[in-house]
Parts: C-alpha cells; structure tokens; sequence
C-alpha cells in the first residue's frame, strides 16, 4: 500500500544521512518515477525534504527535523519486533516482519540476530482461523458488515454484524461488532463462526470500546465450594494462581470459585476423575450424584 511506502521511505530518510531514488525503486521494489511522486506527496505533506544532483546527491530530511538514533533503543526495536511476528503467528503472512524490515533500515545495529521473545498468537485451528482474521481485518478497514453463521451453547444463529475490533484475550480471537439482530454491541468468539461473508457498507457509529473486565464477560453466577486431591496442586496453581487455596489438615486443598453457568461447573469438577468434591452448593451435589449414575448405567449396559 501506498502509505506503508510513504512510511517506510520517511524511516529510511531520518534514519540515513542521503539516499538515491534508484535506491528506493529497488528497496520498495517500484519504478523511480513512482518513487519521484512519492517525495512529492511527502513535500505536500510537510516534511522539509531536499534533492541534490551528480555524483554525490540525494535525497535527505533538511537539518533540524533529524530524530537521534538512540530514540529507539536495542531493547524497544527487540520488544516491536516480538510484537510484530506475535501477529504474523495468526495472519498466515509475513507482512508485519516485512514492515518491521522497512522500519529499521539502516538501524541493523539496533536489530541483533538472536530473539530470545517468542510470541505465538495462534491456536489449534490456526489454518481455519487466520482466514477468519485477515476477512475481518479486511471488512473493518473497508467499513463492511459481516454475515456468519454462529454456534453458542444457547444455540446455533446466522448474525449481521457491523465489525469494529478484533480482540485477542483469554488465549482466544474475538470480534467485537454490532449486531443488527439483537440491535446492540456483541462479543463473538471466532473458532464459533462459520460461512463469514462481507456484506454492504456501513457507516460506521462512535463504537464505545468493550469492557473486557472477567466480571462482565463471566460473571460468577454459580459460587461453589470444592476440596481438591494434593496431586492436582499444579493444576489449580496454573488455573487460579497460588493463592487459591487453602491447604487443609489431611492435605487437600480447598478452594471457592465462581463459574458464569452450572455445566461449566459440572464440567470442572468430573474433569479431575474423582479427584475433586463438590462440597456448595448442596442441589449441585445432587446433580452429580444423578449423572454418576446415569453413567454408571450407560457403561454397564455396554
């Protein structure tokens, strides 16, 4: 895109002293004419650029409008690039490193070989999801609405949404849009949408931005209380943080916790095999007595 361009051609120039436009051409792999309307677009623009001619000319940014080179330092341009290939994970391109590239030209030395940051964004249906992305991305930049077919656990739906943000949070891609069906803003999870279509235009509304706080999106509706075997210490640690329970005298853990829907709850608790009690709510306990039986006779029966 054109504006990529004009931002990496302004990096090169604050960056190095004097630049030839055939060095441009080649580095943006464009025709020098383009690259000649290019440094008009950025004179229009205001940045004091000046030509020289024969052997020893170029292109460079007027004395005065230089940034110092320790602007960004070795760890800053260490922590963008971590960034930048963090989205390439999702994206399936290899666009944000190439920009990445762009930007730091003529700063190798800020730009050490090793990276010892390694961030991966995507998930195990990452040759469905990043797809899903780069359409979203793309209906968000053009002001498009999205049509999808999407599955809940209150039921399967075909929604219309216009699209605002794409939100990476609690290891998972959402889209944040409103919803011409229900007529306000919506949270969709992606790996839960299907047949997505760029639909018509919209003009867009002053968004608000979406309160991701845990206690709005999963609100605890359901408090319980539990005792967990020792063995399973690591897994609360790793779910809730040490200070999640309370070490009882023969060793098990105690713990309370709040779950946004009771099969959410019933989920958690038969995923330890027996190693976690149920101990409040009292009708829950009843439930799981019920479904132990249920499956005991289902497997009986077999």
């Amino acid at each position: 895109m054109k504006i990529d361009r004009l931002i990496g051609i302004l990096s090169i120039l604050l960056q190095k002293d004097k630049v030839t436009a055939p060095y441009l051409a080649e580095k943006f792999e464009v025709s020098r004419r383009t690259i000649n309307r290019d440094i008009e677009d950025l004179c229009r623009a205001g940045i004091p650029l000046a030509t020289a001619q024969g052997a020893n000319g170029g292109i460079s940014i007027m004395e005065g409008y230089k940034i110092d080179s320790t602007l960004l330092t070795s760890a800053d341009m260490q922590a963008i690039l971590a960034g930048l290939r963090s989205l390439d994970s999702v994206s399936g391109t290899n666009r944000y490193v190439q920009l990445m590239e762009k930007l730091s030209t003529g700063a190798s030395d800020l730009i050490p070989g090793g990276q010892h940051i390694l961030i991966d964004l995507s998930s195990w249906s990452k040759s469905a999801l990043a797809p899903k992305i780069e359409l979203l991305h793309r209906a968000i930049e053009c002001g498009r609405c999205m049509s999808f077919h999407y599955f809940s656990p209150k039921g399967e739906t075909s929604r219309v949404v216009e699209p605002y943000y794409l939100i990476f949070r609690w290891a998972n891609w959402y889209v944040w849009g409103y919803c011409l069906e229900r007529e306000d803003y919506r949270l969709f999870k992606l790996v839960r949408m299907t047949e997505l279509q760029m639909e018509d235009p919209f003009e867009k509304r002053p968004a608000p931005l979406p309160d991701l706080s845990n206690e709005k999106v999963f609100p605890h509706t359901h408090l319980v209380r539990a005792l967990v075997a020792p063995e399973y210490r690591w897994r609360l640690v790793e779910e809730y943080g040490p200070d999640c329970f309370t070490v009882q005298e023969d060793g098990h853990l105690l713990i309370s916790l709040g779950f946004t829907d009771e099969e959410s709850m019933i989920g958690w608790i038969l995923s330890f095999q027996g190693g976690a009690e149920l101990l409040e709510p009292i009708k829950y306990r009843e439930r799981l007595a019920r479904f132990g039986k249920e499956l005991q006779k289902q497997y009986s029966d077999s």
